[in-house]
């Protein structure tokens, strides 16, 4: 069963209300699938509901975070 957990919440650039949810998801596609982090992304502030979402691999995610910091 997947567990989802709000780790943090961070105002979105550019919005009134919007905001961006992280959090890691055990087993979000069912038993015996892989832990992800999950980024969302909500315009008008719903942290349940959000607009827009991608699930990470945890493997993947020294990956991403590195490519993410070169676009800095």
């Amino acid at each position: 069963m997947s567990e989802n957990k709000i780790e943090s919440t961070i105002a979105l650039h550019g919005t009134k209300k919007g905001v961006i949810s992280i959090s890691k998801i055990k087993e979000p596609y069912g038993e015996g699938s892989g832990t992800v982090a999950s980024i969302g992304i909500s315009l008008g502030g719903n942290t349940d509901e959000p607009d827009w979402k991608v699930h990470i691999p945890i493997e993947n995610l020294e990956e991403v975070v590195a490519v993410l910091n070169t676009l800095k």
